[in-house]
């Protein structure tokens, strides 16, 4: 039980550190990632009004017809969010990891971004 507590605590300690560094505007947004044991969230922030401008929600339909693993999942929602963001006039961001470590779902997720053409 502790051990649990403990590893969120320190997460949630590396995200506060991260977001010191890292704010997102309207034309540059902060791309915040949060990955539980079975969903990866995604949302598009505005730091300014502090306003989300895309979230994750909006595509989780299309998500749901993805096949293969959570890893596989979290690549092709980047891509689908990174279309989204192209209607939206949203070219470039800041990437914020949450206090997770670069890899695997997040880095799956960031791969995605890049591929469907936002600058990080």
């Amino acid at each position: 039980m502790s051990h649990e507590k403990n590893k969120r605590t320190h997460r949630i300690k590396r995200h506060a550190r991260v977001r010191a560094k890292i704010s997102g505007s309207a034309k540059r947004p902060r791309i915040a990632v949060f990955k539980s044991n079975r969903n990866v969230f995604v949302q598009f922030i505005d730091d300014t009004i502090g306003k989300t401008l895309l979230s994750s929600k909006i595509i989780s339909t299309e998500k749901n017809k993805t096949k293969g693993s959570k890893t596989d999942k979290a690549g092709s929602m980047g891509e689908m969010l990174a279309g989204k963001a192209k209607e939206l006039g949203i070219n470039e961001a800041v990437f914020d990891r949450g206090g997770f470590k670069f890899h695997g779902r997040i880095k799956a997720v960031a791969e995605g971004l890049k591929k469907g053409g936002i600058k990080i």
